[in-house]
């Protein structure tokens, strides 16, 4: 079945080509495209364009379609094109013309728009709480290492003393910038596309704010022809925010690697986030963090992706869109894997305490016993000179581990709380209440 037929077959070649896997991707936008249908019967009968007595039979059709992609039991049948032929033939076959009713006032350009810009918003729900998690034990950890030191490194070479509450608050921080990054892509798809039809509107009498409204969205996407070119950008601007996060999970994922290694030693992983080598029995590889650096290195190269695709289209629909589904859609599985295991990785390994006693890091103290001289009354330059010369004839040695680091972000004065509240008022812009409120009302069948 195909919503365009016209009484002729295409060539068995053409159609495997032109669909290639939408119908499997199509499954993922099931329980959504029905969420778009039930907002526009709604609205179809508002405008008198469907009866009160066809809305009666409609969404309880709906709701049982709905139900079944969310269970998982809905399929694309042998011979349906897509989605939202599917469904389509679902409520025909039930329904009989009033089936045939629904597509009224839009184009299947407009429905998968919709469609995905839910599918969109329903995953960023779900990562924006899993960020979340992780935040909070990157905070937890910090909190449970600001007092143990560790070198910190600048050209791979020793630099300064660090210790455990600064690195992991370093990524709990860097979480919040990435959670920021994702609300302004949150705003990108939190518009209503649904009533541009083809590109171009509809000479039906819709009410666009009406599916708005229903679909709990902040607003629309106002112009049709607009609402069409959103499509590969919306998908990228989303790519970008999840790349963002990436970057900063594949970072921690680097370091991991490093500071479990016997050179480091930084770090121990339990026995059960390890794999071991075939010939080789003393091998506990950290293949968990190698496989998050490579995940996410796929993610950031996402967004490019979808330029590639869609950059030097011209205005209005063109099929090459379907294209993006293949590289975007994944994304959100991916992401939400390495956060799941990134938080398991950071609350099961073990930090090591006393590295700075080691005499490798006794020049790590450098600057320590810089500033010491220079709160005694020696110029700077004259103490980094002299301090510099013991390094070099070797007799340099800082007689304490004390160190006094009182200013905000230092080592003595995280300031963990003041990256919490940030973090909490971010997270209390996303409008998750008002999606979740809208959707359930829209699933009644009142």
């Amino acid at each position: 079945m195909k919503l365009w037929d016209k009484g002729f077959e295409i060539d068995g070649r053409i159609e495997r080509f032109t669909v290639g896997k939408d119908r499997e991707l199509d499954l993922m936008l099931a329980p959504f495209d029905v969420l778009g249908t039930m907002a526009h019967v709604r609205m179809l009968e508002s405008r008198g364009l469907l009866s009160g007595e066809e809305l009666s039979l409609l969404l309880p059709e709906l709701q049982a379609i709905w139900r079944s992609a969310v269970e998982g039991s809905f399929v694309i049948e042998e011979g349906i094109e897509d989605v939202h032929s599917e469904v389509e033939y679902l409520l025909t076959r039930k329904l009989g013309d009033v089936g045939k009713k629904v597509h009224s006032g839009r184009s299947r350009n407009d429905q998968v728009l919709v469609d995905i810009k839910l599918f969109i918003r329903d995953r960023m729900i779900r990562t924006v709480g899993k960020v979340v998690t992780l935040f909070k034990t990157f905070q937890r950890r910090s909190e449970e290492g600001k007092d143990i030191l560790m070198p910190g490194y600048t050209h791979f070479q020793v630099a300064m003393p660090s210790s455990f509450g600064l690195w992991f608050g370093a990524y709990a921080e860097s979480l919040v910038n990435d959670l920021s990054i994702l609300r302004g892509a949150w705003d990108v798809v939190d518009r209503n596309p649904l009533g541009s039809a083809a590109g171009y509107g509809s000479s039906f009498p819709l009410d666009r704010e009406m599916t708005t409204r229903l679909l709990g969205f902040s607003g629309m996407d106002v112009n049709s022809v607009y609402a069409q070119m959103s499509r590969g950008k919306t998908e990228r601007l989303v790519a970008s925010a999840y790349a963002s996060l990436a970057e900063t999970l594949s970072r921690f994922a680097m370091d991991c690697c490093l500071f479990n290694s016997q050179n480091f030693g930084f770090i121990s992983l339990p026995p059960a986030l390890t794999t071991g080598s075939s010939i080789m029995p003393h091998k506990k590889n950290p293949d968990v963090f190698e496989l998050i650096r490579a995940k996410c290195n796929r993610l950031m190269a996402v967004p490019e992706m979808i330029r590639n695709i869609t950059s030097n289209l011209p205005s209005g629909y063109s099929r090459d869109m379907q294209e993006t589904k293949e590289v975007f859609f994944p994304i959100f599985d991916v992401m939400d894997d390495i956060l799941d295991i990134t938080d398991f990785a950071a609350s099961s390994m073990t930090v090591t305490d006393g590295l700075m006693d080691n005499p490798l890091y006794q020049s790590a103290f450098s600057v320590e016993a810089v500033n010491r001289e220079v709160l005694s009354g020696v110029p700077f330059r004259d103490a980094y000179k002299k301090v510099g010369k013991e390094i070099m004839d070797g007799s340099f040695h800082y007689d304490g581990k004390a160190l006094c680091h009182t200013h905000e972000g230092s080592i003595g004065h995280l300031c963990n709380d003041a990256v919490a509240s940030r973090m909490d008022a971010i997270i209390a812009t996303f409008p998750f209440d008002r999606v979740r409120s809208a959707l359930d009302s829209l699933q009644s069948c009142k």
